[in-house]
């Protein structure tokens, strides 16, 4: 079992942002992708102006990984309605996959301009900072997102798991108990805590931690390599 938060939570997020923005689409095989975006098409030459059915198409050129003909589709949306979030928060995500980090920076800041507590762009924006490698802007995002989120233990786990890539523990671990206090069973928070214990060469605060957790029910076995790392 990988407990390791970080590159996994950033993950989880994503798939939540994706749940988040009324685009769900069942799943099909591959024809049968095809075959709905043949009939997509057509209804959208009869209805050109039609937002939902561009939506609509987009996502399943996301699906099929057609990236340039989802950010295409989302420009027509944008187009007709120049502030659908749904449009510019896709693209960017449809940017991000083509490396197009500043096209997807500039997404983001609008949705931003447009709803600044929006949780999703606020991380995606933070996380294009990172692929630019602009560690300091993106702390600052995330800074932000906790501001704007304080409730919200991802916000505080997204934040320290970039403290802990630029080695500032004792940030780090600030964000992590937060993190744990707003989502007392989460796993994946006490190992990264753990992580950054162990970095600082706190073993027996590591040891007492990772104990807590076997009485909480996890499998010993699971925690074996940071057991290890404590002695």
């Amino acid at each position: 079992m990988d407990y390791r938060f970080y590159q996994k939570g950033i993950i989880l997020a994503l798939l939540f942002v994706a749940l988040s923005q009324k685009q769900t689409i069942c799943a099909q095989t591959f024809d049968q992708w095809r075959d709905s975006l043949t009939v997509l098409a057509k209804a959208i030459d009869q209805h050109p102006q039609s937002v939902d059915l561009r939506l609509r198409k987009a996502a399943i050129n996301i699906e099929l990984g057609q990236w340039n003909y989802a950010i295409e589709e989302y420009g027509r949306v944008l187009l007709i309605e120049p502030r659908n979030l749904t449009a510019l928060y896709f693209r960017a995500y449809a940017y991000e996959h083509l490396r197009s980090h500043e096209q997807a920076k500039a997404d983001y800041e609008s949705i931003l301009r447009l709803v600044p507590s929006n949780f999703e762009a606020r991380l995606g924006l933070a996380m294009t900072y990172r692929k630019l490698g602009k560690s300091i802007d993106a702390l600052d995002a995330l800074s932000q997102l906790v501001q704007f989120s304080p409730d919200s233990a991802y916000a505080y786990a997204a934040r320290a798991g970039l403290e802990v890539e630029l080695k500032q523990y004792d940030a780090a671990l600030y964000d992590w108990d937060e993190a744990i206090r707003l989502d007392t069973a989460n796993v994946d928070f006490r190992v990264s805590k753990v992580d950054v214990l162990l970095a600082m060469n706190k073993k027996t605060e590591a040891r007492t931690l990772l104990n807590e957790m076997i009485r909480m029910g996890v499998p010993r076995a699971a925690l074996k390599e940071w057991l290890e790392r404590c002695k």
